[in-house]
């Protein structure tokens, strides 16, 4: 019986390891704004990820587009939004022009979370599901990296970030696509 208990201990320990090994992609960082400010800032992803960004991106079940060139779209849905303290945003579709597999976001969920710590905000980056396994790994955090310690944070402590800029070639090509003409 004893050896019984140590086995199923062992292979419980091994299973909560496994998951472990393979976490989220975080990133953490402090500013001396409020949360509130942050809340704004993040809700604004047009001034931080991408000009090129389509509906509303600050409302709880607004659905949105983004989209980079011909490199990378994807269509995602604000599944919470408690001001001040959190946003989460779920990808609903999702194409790279450099993975086999082109839907690797799909289903994963990008949270923003809020907090104070030591006289300041804290903001808690997590890209829930993007992990070291995926194809685009390497690619999305380096690109993460740069937009939430690079852009995100500077639209909030200067109020401007660097977001990808917009590109109207996109749109006349998507409208002639269509048969629609400008």
């Amino acid at each position: 019986m004893k050896l019984l208990i140590i086995c199923f201990t062992t292979i419980m320990n091994l299973s909560n390891f496994k998951t472990m090994s393979t976490p989220n992609y975080t990133i953490t960082f402090q500013v001396s704004q409020s949360p509130e400010h942050v809340f704004k800032a993040i809700n604004n992803p047009r001034g931080w990820w991408s000009e090129q960004i389509e509906g509303p991106t600050n409302k709880l079940d607004a659905l949105f587009s983004y989209h980079y060139k011909d490199v990378h779209r994807c269509k995602l849905k604000i599944i919470e939004f408690f001001p001040g303290k959190k946003v989460v945003w779920l990808v609903l579709e999702n194409e790279f022009n450099f993975t086999k597999d082109k839907s690797e976001w799909v289903g994963t969920k990008i949270n923003f979370d809020i907090s104070q710590k030591n006289g300041k905000t804290q903001l808690t980056f997590t890209h829930s599901g993007l992990v070291p396994a995926y194809e685009c790994y390497d690619i999305c955090s380096d690109a993460w990296a740069n937009y939430i310690m690079g852009s995100l944070k500077r639209l909030i402590e200067t109020g401007q970030g660097k977001p990808n800029p917009y590109i109207p070639a996109i749109n006349s090509a998507a409208a002639l696509k269509g048969g629609q003409h400008e």
